[in-house]
């Protein structure tokens, strides 16, 4: 089962470079962030034509979350994180997959620092804390995949001394991040490139990606019983170099001995129980 994460940038104005990916890389699990677009406008339609059912957490000209299936329809366990009942912004859906369960989320970028929308940023995190906490606790296979924008080290940052006081990169971030994988979960692309700069993300300015000026913002996190199915995980970096590209790579893993089914894709947008929607979905 091949699993990836991208934060497209705008679905629908980057709906071809999307399809053209989907087309190549055949994922058959994929977290999608920063739709900027509401639930009505999200393209379900071209996404089936491509054979993929979807979830989605729209949100107008912002965030916004969606996880596409490969010949089946995800069953949705929860939109939106717990923890804070008036937050209105759509940055987590949770689905199951071939009785995998998906978190994708897009953690909030926190900029200017200190501030609010910083202060927004670390109570986000504590609430993810604590819902993959309980996650761990249910004993199911769980991804946890997004954009967290989070450099965990100096190696997932170039020039790290020049981001020392950037929401990305600050010392409170950065040991949310280590505090939330020391509760179980693996960090699938450092699992297995331990030592190599990889990054996810290039700017749009200064040529970024021509010098490979980039950031390893989108993670994959796998739960314990995951991690010995770990068979490999990139990040399919030429994407960003297409014609209006999102500024974001898809980074993804693949896990042996988890089989992906086929189906026709049906939407099914009644969230369930975790438990019988892994059951459903197997």
């Amino acid at each position: 089962m091949k699993i990836a994460t991208f934060n497209v940038n705008g679905i629908n104005g980057r709906l071809p470079v999307l399809l053209r990916w989907l087309a190549e890389a055949e994922p058959d699990i994929v977290c999608l962030q920063e739709l900027k677009a509401p639930d009505e406008r999200f393209p379900r339609g071209a996404l089936e034509e491509a054979g993929y059912g979807a979830v989605w957490h729209g949100q107008r000209a912002w965030n916004g979350v969606a996880i596409l299936a490969r010949g089946r329809a995800p069953i949705e366990t929860r939109r939106g994180l717990p923890g804070e009942e008036d937050d209105a912004q759509s940055r987590y859906i949770e689905a199951a997959v071939n009785g995998v369960l998906v978190g994708c989320l897009y953690l909030p970028n926190g900029n200017p620092a200190p501030g609010p929308k910083f202060d927004y940023k670390i109570r986000w995190f504590d609430r993810l804390k604590t819902h993959a906490a309980a996650l761990l606790k249910s004993g199911a296979p769980v991804v946890l995949a997004g954009d967290f924008n989070v450099m965990p080290t100096e190696l997932d940052v170039y020039k790290p001394e020049r981001w020392v006081d950037d929401a990305l990169f600050r010392p409170e971030i950065r040991a949310a991040f280590a505090e939330l994988v020391a509760e179980g979960w693996t960090d699938a692309l450092r699992q297995l490139h331990p030592g190599e700069v990889i990054y996810t993300f290039w700017d749009y300015f200064r040529n970024a990606y021509g010098r490979n000026a980039g950031l390893r913002l989108d993670h994959l996190l796998l739960s314990p019983d995951l991690v010995p199915k770990l068979a490999a995980a990139g990040v399919d970096r030429d994407v960003r170099g297409w014609e209006k590209a999102s500024d974001h790579a898809p980074a993804w893993i693949t896990l042996d001995d988890v089989k992906a089914s086929r189906q026709r894709p049906r939407q099914k947008r009644t969230s369930r129980t975790p438990s019988t929607a892994l059951s459903d979905a197997s």
